[in-house]
């Protein structure tokens, strides 16, 4: 299977610093940031690709602040991006989910992220930070949002019987049963398959995704095929935008993302659960 165009080796990205033709942005702990980073990428804080209040903080945050956000990436100018993580991939793959909300393709997350990056010797920096801020205004940035790439409880309401669309949560198995509760009620969205997010990564390969031909084993072992619309969800859509960028690496097109994940869902009483063992 030919490389992922959502994904990038360290190498290929390696080759695209040289010719400056790409502006790479880390998503880590800003700790993580300010101690080691890949020379010459700006840090986004996690925190402005999501609203942040309760019950619900996963949803997407403001148009304001989604303008600030393609502002301060300079979208208007649609440069390539490349993003990465220090904890593999899950925050690099929400940016690149919310990216493509915004109606901007033209990101692909490094494979491994720092951890392969740095264990497999390519160049790092130590200097001190520089303090990065949007050229633009963000009323100067329009946005061509592409709503094809989000969910919501009502779209997933109406299509609990659809059976051409299926609900991949990427939570653990103790939370998808409802053992563990992190809401007001624990248990899982009608119908949806647990495929927990970590079985997903190669701890052998520096946090990469595990080979394509697997992912799809298992994949297809859950029932779960490219002729499939998924929408995947965790408990506030970090760990399903790492799903949902999977399930994209692997060539499924029809993929949303449920941003209000099991913290609406599970906080809403009139919403259906289940809590039937996979």
């Amino acid at each position: 299977m030919a490389e992922s165009k959502i994904l990038i080796e360290p190498e290929a990205l390696e080759e695209e610093r040289r010719r400056s033709a790409v502006q790479v942005v880390d998503v880590s702990k800003i700790e993580t940031h300010a101690q080691l980073r890949i020379p010459g990428a700006i840090h986004i804080d996690y925190a402005s690709l999501v609203a942040g209040s309760p019950p619900a903080p996963g949803l997407l945050p403001s148009d304001q602040r989604l303008g600030g956000l393609a502002s301060t990436l300079l979208l208007h100018q649609a440069p390539s991006i490349v993003a990465y993580d220090d904890e593999g991939s899950g925050r690099a793959a929400r940016l690149a989910w919310t990216l493509h909300y915004l109606g901007f393709e033209n990101i692909r997350v490094l494979n491994g992220g720092l951890h392969a990056w740095h264990n497999e010797g390519h160049e790092v920096s130590r200097d001190p930070m520089e303090q990065v801020s949007g050229s633009q205004s963000a009323g100067s940035v329009s946005l061509q949002k592409n709503t094809g790439v989000l969910a919501d409880a009502d779209y997933i309401l109406q299509n609990l019987d659809n059976d051409r669309v299926r609900l991949l949560d990427a939570r653990s198995p103790e939370e998808y049963s409802g053992q563990k509760v992190f809401s007001a009620r624990g248990g899982h969205i009608p119908g949806a398959i647990n495929f927990n997010w970590q079985e997903t990564l190669d701890t052998e390969r520096n946090l990469r995704l595990k080979s394509p031909p697997l992912l799809l084993q298992s994949l297809e072992a859950l029932g779960l095929t490219r002729d499939n619309e998924v929408i995947t969800y965790c408990q506030t859509h970090h760990r399903s935008a790492h799903a949902w960028l999977m399930l994209k690496s692997l060539g499924f097109e029809n993929v949303r993302g449920y941003a209000g994940s099991w913290s609406e869902w599970g906080n809403r009483p009139d919403l259906p659960i289940s809590q039937e063992s996979q």
